[in-house]
């Protein structure tokens, strides 16, 4: 089997809002328009920031992990895209060696290059402290350089250029500029499809990288970073055995067909979930809670994560819509629900400034909306089919009559102290704030949308 070769590179930071998730769709955005075949990939749980990606790359943006998706997944997706991609770029997550794991961790793991991106606003000769303090904190960690954000003046890159121990690590400076700085709200970066001049943000943050020593490199320059990412199997990757079985042998939700919600209330899914479900032999058909009047044909109906908050007179006002789960439910479909799918479930969700609207009232109970975050970290749900891995990232707490069937559980096993993630039933309804990584354990993801005549399993 050929191994899969290519130049990639991990852009990473000190900190979380240091301008990575710019420098990296600039970069993508730059060699995309030359026409060159980009895939980037992102550390960590994140949904917002592959739709500023996928945006600038044209092509599927996939979450690398290497305990959620595991070190197998990461190998593969990889190894598949560096088969047929020019560049391979992955956006770190937090400060580079923040969680565990954390993105260093994967760069040391996999040997991708590092590329630190450093907010210099307020730094000058500490920019170098820091530069190679980032570089040597972790032995043998795979270096391209770093890249100072936000700087003031050309005498001010100056000062950081010459503040390096090592110049050649020098990649350039970005000026202060708030035509590139990507909007945020309070799950972080707004959805890109959103921002109506989204697109041009990205082609003026690649004319600006586009003056920088990064920007200028060639893909012959860049291939003094190529990395082997070793075979490639285009398969949908295993799971890691600590989660199940992998791939089923057969397909479990063969001639099933699965409603997903897609639009602006609800935009939190990853890819891989969708290729899961696929690989599982559903069939998906998307609608939008916002728009429809009624659910597709369907046998099963996931509702992902999102904004149900920002849209919560719309979908209150769309009564048909309403009627028609409610049908569903009804007739004893499966339902899976993911936080803010959850939330529109149940029967008032109240806003962060106290206003009370009604929801879809399928189950009994409220939501209501924090200025501060209720829950976030990296979850686990066992059910009869085995443990999926997944994260849970809300600013809203329910209330309900109903006694959860289930609690998630953190990476490590179970903590009698730790409450976790409720997942209520109620009857063929299974919602939670738990937001699943299908892949993890496919038999587990096809429990989630398989008729409820098998109670599942304390966890």
């Amino acid at each position: 089997m050929a191994q899969s070769i290519c130049p990639a590179i991990l852009i990473a930071a000190p900190a979380s809002g240091q301008g990575k998730t710019t420098v990296t769709a600039a970069l993508a955005r730059l060699h995309a328009r030359q026409g060159r075949r980009v895939r980037v990939f992102k550390c960590g749980p994140d949904f917002l920031d592959p739709f500023w990606h996928t945006m600038a790359s044209g092509s599927p943006v996939y979450q690398l992990d290497l305990w959620m998706t595991g070190e197998q997944d990461c190998r593969n997706r990889l190894a598949a895209a560096a088969a047929q991609a020019d560049l391979v770029i992955v956006e770190g997550v937090m400060g580079l060696f923040d969680g565990t794991p954390s993105a260093a961790d994967l760069a040391k793991l996999l040997g991708i290059p590092v590329l630190a991106v450093v907010d210099a606003s307020a730094m000058a000769g500490t920019f170098g402290a820091l530069a190679f303090g980032l570089q040597h904190y972790l032995d043998d960690l795979p270096w391209a350089g770093v890249l100072a954000n936000r700087v003031a003046s050309a005498g001010h890159a100056e000062m950081l250029k010459t503040s390096l121990k090592n110049p050649s690590q020098w990649m350039g400076a970005l000026m202060r500029d708030e035509g590139i700085k990507l909007p945020e709200r309070h799950l972080g970066l707004t959805v890109a499809s959103e921002v109506s001049d989204g697109l041009q943000r990205l082609d003026l943050a690649a004319d600006a990288l586009a003056t920088t020593p990064l920007g200028q490199m060639t893909l012959q320059d860049l291939g003094r970073w190529s990395v082997n990412f070793g075979p490639c199997d285009n398969a949908l990757p295993p799971a890691d055995p600590a989660c199940g079985d992998s791939l089923p042998n057969q397909q479990r939700l063969a001639g099933v067909t699965i409603a997903v919600a897609r639009d602006a209330a609800f935009c939190f899914i990853y890819s891989a979930n969708l290729d899961c479900l696929e690989h599982l032999g559903a069939r998906l058909k998307f609608f939008s809670p916002l728009q429809d009047a009624a659910l597709p044909d369907c046998d099963a109906l996931w509702l992902p994560g999102g904004y149900p908050e920002l849209h919560a007179r719309t979908l209150a006002d769309n009564g048909s819509l309403r009627n028609s789960l409610q049908q569903h439910v009804a007739a004893g479909k499966p339902v899976w629900a993911e936080c803010g799918g959850m939330m529109a479930l149940f029967d008032t969700l109240v806003t962060a400034s106290g206003e009370e609207i009604a929801q879809w009232g399928v189950l009994p109970g409220r939501v209501t909306m924090h200025k501060r975050l209720a829950g976030l970290g990296p979850q686990q749900l066992a059910l009869p089919g085995g443990t999926l891995r997944g994260h849970t990232f809300h600013y809203s707490t329910t209330e309900s009559v109903l006694t959860p069937l289930l609690r998630t559980q953190r990476p490590h096993g179970v903590d009698p102290s730790y409450m976790g993630e409720a997942v209520w039933q109620q009857g063929s309804v299974m919602a939670s704030y738990f937001h699943a990584w299908f892949a993890s354990c496919p038999d587990a993801a096809a429990d989630l949308f398989a008729p409820r005549t098998v109670a599942c399993v304390p966890s």
